[in-house]
């Protein structure tokens, strides 16, 4: 084998599984949101205490826009690689402290303030790592296939949500209803602590990026009528929109949806929404391999317009009284067209920024959405459903989303077959 390809798959081997380590961290917290309510919050009314859930799940993506400058910046000036073991450490660390921290009923006020503490830890990390791994793992394909390359950068997310509700999942089956709520909800916090270490020892082995290395040792170059990087974070922020809404509402908070609207267990829940996680990961990188051959605005676009179309008729056909074979099919078309966008998405997205900016603009665009839109779409679903009396008013939402993603990228130009800037 070539040593240059031998390279460049070590270096993106080792960035994905740390980034399913992370992930796994990160989202972990929503599949466990229903018991966080009950230990982290006053008791009394359901609905007020899985609000308060969500929106401390939605602050933790607060942190991220700033995480994704201070450590965006660090990507572009001491290095990609360098960035990426900051980020895991600060993630496992919050991370840990979640699985640790007292309940309410123990130390009252102080077990929600320090809840709150834990996920801006994680956000801040976060917000950092989505745009450092994105920029490594694009900067090491081949011209050719950095499409299919950066596609494993959001599998690695998904893998780490899959591991998380898989784990989640299996922890319900095993354990009893008494005993997750007394203890067990701690596990797979405090094995994401362990996870952590392994994830910071592979990167410690890997390799600065070619393009980065080759635009550090060269001045920056003066280009007339180059758009401004806050244009291009702008565009950034509008691509991003329907991908996080999408995501977090279809996958993070899917569970708990079904849960009280669908009416199944809290495991048929988690194992439905594994599975739809499962059929995401393995489409993301065909779908991430078919924009490099057809380019990535056909698969952007597809997704967009059917998340205008499909929503509404999808959750009106679940909660009529759908079967779990048939929620099952329904999250499988979910996590079909999602992967159109996870697949030409982290190649799209990268190729909009030069080298010297990338890690920088293009995570504060991606994680200023993915705050404002992304992480508290879990909670402005609950809000949607209990202010309009409607389990169908979150989808409009989700179409919202679509309509401007939408535009945004109609007024992009084709990147797919141009030289990585």
């Amino acid at each position: 084998m070539d040593s240059s390809l031998q390279k460049t798959r070590k270096a993106v081997s080792a960035a994905v599984i740390g980034n399913v380590l992370e992930w796994y961290d990160f989202a972990v917290y929503g599949y466990i949101a229903v018991i966080l309510a009950r230990k982290f919050f006053p008791a009394g009314d359901e609905v007020t205490a899985l609000l308060s859930t969500f929106l401390a799940y939605g602050l933790g993506f607060v942190a991220r826009p700033l995480g994704g400058i201070v450590l965006g910046r660090i990507g572009d000036t001491r290095g990609r690689k360098v960035a990426l073991l900051i980020t895991i450490a600060l993630m496992a660390g919050g991370t840990v402290l979640i699985g640790l921290l007292p309940t309410y009923a123990a130390i009252g006020i102080a077990a929600p303030l320090l809840l709150v503490l834990a996920r801006l830890l994680q956000g801040f990390s976060a917000g950092g790592e989505w745009g450092s791994s994105t920029a490594y793992i694009v900067e090491w394909a081949p011209a050719d296939k950095r499409g299919f390359y950066g596609s494993f950068q959001q599998m690695s997310v998904v893998a780490g949500l899959l591991l998380g509700s898989g784990v989640a999942a299996m922890l319900n089956t095993i354990f009893t209803p008494d005993q997750m709520d007394a203890w067990g909800w701690r596990v797979p916090f405090l094995l994401g602590g362990i996870l952590g270490p392994v994830g910071l020892w592979m990167r410690r082995t890997i390799d600065e990026t070619p393009a980065y290395k080759k635009a550090a040792a060269t001045p920056a170059p003066v280009i007339a009528g180059e758009t401004s990087p806050w244009v291009m974070a702008a565009r950034a922020f509008g691509f991003t929109i329907v991908w996080t809404v999408c995501f977090y509402v279809l996958l993070a908070y899917m569970p708990t949806y079904t849960q009280k609207y669908v009416k199944i267990t809290a495991s048929a829940a988690l194992w439905a929404n594994t599975i739809g996680l499962l059929v995401l990961v393995i489409f993301i990188p065909i779908m991430g391999a078919v924009s490099d051959r057809i380019g990535r605005k056909p698969l952007l676009m597809a997704c967009c317009l059917a998340f205008i179309v499909v929503p509404y008729p999808a959750f009106s056909f679940l909660v009529s009284g759908a079967s779990y074979t048939e929620l099952i099919l329904v999250q499988i078309l979910f996590a079909i067209l999602i992967s159109m966008f996870s697949g030409a998405g982290p190649a799209a997205i990268a190729e909009m920024f030069p080298t010297r900016t990338r890690s920088t603009w293009m995570t504060s665009g991606y994680a200023l959405a993915v705050a404002i839109f992304g992480g508290f779409a879990p909670f402005i679903s609950v809000y949607l459903i209990d202010k309009f009396n409607s389990n169908l008013a979150h989808t409009y939402y989700l179409i919202a989303a679509a309509v401007v993603s939408t535009i945004v990228i109609a007024t992009l130009r084709e990147t797919a077959h141009e030289p990585l800037a």
